[in-house]
């Protein structure tokens, strides 16, 4: 019986003085206990210098990695990297800091996806915010063109399609995974869902501290992916990153992006997006009146 080889691809940088050694071998660790056997890990490193190398080569002589250490612009550089040296049909990124916490977990997307033939597959993640808290992200494909749907790590990616659509777009610092699965739905690719919490990952720190140039992304980020289907305004764009509101003409040919028989559930997902948003910008104004 054939199976694929899935490759895992981690981007390091001076994890050693960040305090992020332990997080890194609990997720090299819990690889290793994975079922499935055709599993091999990448790490793509900024050229550390304080010790990550000496930590990756260790791993690297007990058969856990494989790595390469030169300076790169950014994680996402990084991961075209380490993509363009997967041997994997399948790929997943996780940072040093994330984990399948589900040792059957990579095994089963595998069966999905090629039982499917899906060219990506999402599915629930537990995510570890700054402040210490953890809470489950239920994926949300169909807010894609409104919001991110779901973390990086909780997507699988057939590495052919990541290939055809051009990875991900270097020019974005925080928010280039979240183009790519724009990206990824905009040209049809196919999309499965699997029903089981596989991953544990940390919240983005960069995105959360620097609000306003994840927005000013996003911003381009639409813009770039919409631009060819309706003509966007300032306005309109900051609303859309603001409050998740898409004009009606926009919307409309948006919603033929995903299969006809989900497009009643479409509107209904914009419609709670779209007010979730909106009330909770009306409360912050409120508290800033009130402060």
């Amino acid at each position: 019986m054939y199976e694929p080889q899935f490759t895992v691809i981690t981007t390091t940088s001076n994890i050693v003085d960040q305090d992020k050694a332990d997080d890194f071998t609990l997720l090299i660790n819990l690889l290793a206990r994975q079922s499935y056997e055709y599993l091999d890990h990448i790490v793509i490193d900024n050229a550390s210098n304080d010790g990550t190398e000496v930590l990756l080569k260790e791993y690297k002589n007990l058969g856990y990695i494989d790595f390469f250490s030169e300076p790169d612009r950014g994680k996402f550089e990084a991961m075209n990297k380490g993509l363009l040296r997967a041997k994997g049909e399948y790929v997943s990124f996780l940072s040093c800091d994330d984990f399948y916490h589900d040792i059957t977990g990579i095994a089963d997307v595998v069966n999905l996806m090629e039982a499917e033939e899906a060219d990506f597959c999402f599915f629930p993640s537990y995510c570890r915010h700054p402040e210490g808290y953890v809470f489950q992200f239920v994926p949300a494909m169909l807010n894609t063109f409104q919001v991110p749907p779901c973390p990086r790590q909780a997507v699988v990616f057939r590495k052919s399609a990541l290939s055809e659509v051009g990875a991900f777009d270097e020019k974005f610092k925080l928010m280039a995974d979240y183009d790519l699965m724009i990206r990824l739905v905009m040209n049809g690719y196919k999309g499965v869902l699997f029903d089981g919490n596989i991953v544990t990952c940390k919240v983005g720190e960069q995105t959360l501290k620097h609000t306003d140039q994840a927005e000013a992304e996003t911003s381009h980020i639409f813009h770039k992916n919409y631009r060819n289907l309706y003509n966007l305004s300032d306005q309109a764009l900051d609303r859309m990153v603001k409050i998740s509101e898409i004009p009606k003409p926009l919307l409309d040919k948006l919603s033929a992006k995903f299969p006809r028989e989900d497009k009643e559930l479409f509107y209904e997902r914009y419609e709670q997006m779209y007010n979730l948003r909106l009330e909770a910008a009306q409360a912050m104004r409120n508290q800033n009146r009130q402060g």
